[in-house]
């Protein structure tokens, strides 16, 4: 949902799952799935099953279609990814649009490369599957980083590793679970983007995140808009008393300064300054958004 600038620590994106991922190489016994190493095979549509790891939800219905048409006419040109069940079928890895779409084809079968890998590898594979090809909504892309972590005990180090994403990253996408459910709601329908969402976290507060939300779509806000209302949320200027208005004791200057540090940090961000001299305080949530400002504090 954003254009991020390739940095070379991310350079493992777009080479593909077997450069992320270790093969695990199966020996194939006669009549097996799998005759040669990496040699797709037509399987039956039927016997193939959704993987239980797959965390998209939404799906382009004109896409889809335009999906199905082609490989109606032309057939799967890139075989999908399945590992075989213990009951005699297959579980998809990779490939979920063309299998469904093969299906709204009224395709019998389709080309497959069978893979032997565990539970922990066929849900990477997956999820890095769908960051290089068609990408996640960023809810989308926050609950596989979650499903990760909550099954198979990941740290969010670990995680970007696995998928070649900077930490930082992974604990943006995970930081939107704390959105109440209807913001996340219009984040996957595309009515908020990522940007928007996590410029409206430092809230902290659901019923305050709401309805910042509820303005921000029914004005129709940019994110350096959203950014600029939350500010004044956090930091609201001074209030009339008696008639008269306090002195606002924020310089200019130091008020975009606070706004800089707190859209690059992602925390609550309040500079006290009195001519010239005071302090610049960060709230964090949690011990893990300590971890993360110290490791980028020290870092650059």
């Amino acid at each position: 949902m954003q254009t991020m600038t390739e940095a070379p620590k991310r350079r493992a994106l777009g080479k593909g799952l077997e450069s992320l991922l270790p093969r695990v190489h199966a020996v194939a016994e006669p009549g097996s799935a799998e005759s040669g190493e990496g040699r797709p095979r037509e399987i039956p549509i039927g016997e193939i099953e959704r993987s239980p790891f797959q965390t998209r939800t939404r799906f382009d219905t004109v896409q889809m279609a335009e999906l199905a048409a082609s490989i109606a006419a032309t057939g799967v040109v890139q075989p999908i990814v399945v590992r075989p069940l213990p009951h005699g079928h297959y579980q998809l890895i990779a490939g979920e649009r063309r299998w469904m779409a093969s299906q709204a084809a009224g395709k019998e079968t389709i080309p497959a490369i069978v893979r032997q890998v565990s539970d922990e590898q066929a849900m990477e594979m997956t999820i890095v599957e769908n960051l290089q090809r068609t990408d996640l909504n960023a809810m989308e892309q926050a609950r596989a980083y979650e499903l990760l972590a909550r099954e198979f005990q990941l740290t969010q180090e670990q995680m970007a590793k696995r998928t070649g994403k900077d930490r930082a990253s992974v604990g943006n996408f995970l930081r939107l679970l704390k959105l109440p459910t209807e913001v996340q709601g219009k984040v996957e329908e595309g009515v908020l983007s990522f940007g928007h969402a996590r410029a409206l976290l430092p809230l902290e507060d659901p019923q305050t995140i709401l309805k910042a939300a509820q303005k921000v779509t029914a004005l129709s806000m940019s994110v350096r808009q959203t950014e600029s209302y939350v500010q004044k949320i956090l930091s609201p200027g001074p209030k009339k008393q008696d008639g008269e208005q306090k002195e606002n004791v924020l310089d200019p200057n130091v008020r975009e300064v606070q706004e800089l540090l707190q859209r690059a940090l992602g925390l609550k961000v309040r500079i006290e300054d009195k001519k010239g001299r005071g302090r610049v305080i960060i709230e964090y949530a949690q011990l893990e958004e300590f971890d993360r400002l110290l490791e980028r504090l020290s870092r650059e």
